[in-house]
């Protein structure tokens, strides 16, 4: 089996400064699945998610998305549509025909914002859509509402 090029990103707690912001972290600590083959999105996704206090796991592409998936059985999968390997909307097909995964929610992010991918992708069961560039008060807003806290 070949091994997969997830990563696992987790920003130290300690000396963030957290005197020199007064934005809440979020009373939750729910696991994000980022997925984007470009490097540059995944680390700014990756950061910016990690300074608001969720965890994050990262894939390259949709075939790397379901392996890490189904290793880390993330709360919510953040992913771009237009992918090499396996893009977005067959990457979330496989995700949901594993029954522990079928809930998970899937919110795309892509540049493209034509009515017939918007469509594809709710047809595949994402349950939003972003584009890009992506808003990052859009993208906590849409996560709270798709994993309210336990």
């Amino acid at each position: 089996m070949e091994e997969s090029k997830f990563k696992t990103s987790v920003l130290p707690t300690e000396g963030l400064g957290s005197d020199t912001t007064t934005q809440e972290l979020p009373p939750r600590n729910h696991l994000v699945l980022i997925v984007d083959d470009v490097v540059d999105n995944l680390q700014l996704m990756s950061l910016n998610l990690q300074n608001l206090g969720y965890r994050v796991v990262t894939a390259v592409d949709g075939e790397d998305a379901v392996k890490v998936a189904t290793l880390t059985r993330p709360d919510v999968i953040l992913m771009d549509i237009a992918m090499p390997i396996l893009d977005g909307l067959g990457a979330a097909r496989k995700i949901r025909q594993d029954s522990t995964l079928e809930h998970v929610p899937i919110i795309a992010l892509s540049a493209f914002s034509t009515d017939g991918f918007l469509q594809a992708a709710y047809d595949v069961g994402f349950a939003g859509y972003l584009t890009k560039p992506v808003d990052m008060d859009k993208v906590q807003d849409l996560i709270i509402s798709l994993c309210p806290i336990p």
